[in-house]
């Protein structure tokens, strides 16, 4: 894939090159996305947000060697997986720790604060009502690799091609995972679904 294809990707090269104003840009796009991801794999807005920052942090400091090989979104959730991954391996060995996001800085050249948490509004999926907790709940039962799978599957930068590459497995294996999940998700939520909110052409 080509820069020209991804204008994404050519941000991020703009951001190889020190451009604070492509930082700001790529922020402003996946801010939101990216925690809603991440609220969805540990249902704590706070440090949701604390672990998106680390996301755009490890962006920053991996932009020196960024090649264009991939969709940007595609790098960019797959850094947000492997640091949600990592996360939940350091609460198994350390259950009483907190999250604690590492300094924005390097080289002199700052990366944007998110908004203060004060004045924050919850993400996206913090919906109000019954249906929405039941819904949380439900993925948060799903085995990991399939709630990934459907969120990814629910961000519109990503592909099913995508989203294989994000979970380093077969295409076949990709759509199977998301089947898999709407089918669980279906039946866990058959006594207060009445619409066709998870239905999907594969």
């Amino acid at each position: 894939m080509s820069a020209e294809l991804d204008p994404d990707a050519a941000l991020m090269l703009r951001v190889k090159q020190g451009d604070s104003h492509a930082v700001t840009e790529l922020v402003d796009k996946y801010k939101q996305p990216v925690m809603n991801v991440v609220y969805r794999m540990f249902r704590d807005a706070t440090e949701a947000e604390d672990l998106a920052q680390n996301v755009f942090v490890q962006v920053y400091k991996s932009a020196h060697r960024y090649q264009v090989s991939a969709k940007f979104a595609t790098w960019l959730f797959t850094i947000a997986r492997n640091l949600c991954l990592n996360e939940i391996r350091r609460r198994t060995r350390h259950p009483a720790q907190t999250l604690d996001a590492p300094h924005p800085e390097q080289d002199g050249h700052p990366w944007p604060q998110f908004e203060d948490k004060k004045a924050v509004s919850p993400p996206d999926c913090l919906l109000q009502g019954e249906l929405e907790e039941k819904i949380e709940e439900a993925l948060a039962e799903l085995p990991e690799n399939q709630r990934t799978a459907i969120l990814l599957c629910r961000q519109d930068e990503l592909s099913y091609e995508e989203i294989d590459e994000v979970l380093g497995c077969s295409l076949s294996a990709t759509k199977s995972l998301i089947h898999r999940a709407r089918e669980t998700l279906k039946e866990k939520l058959k006594p207060y679904l009445r619409t066709g909110v998870w239905r999907g052409s594969e």
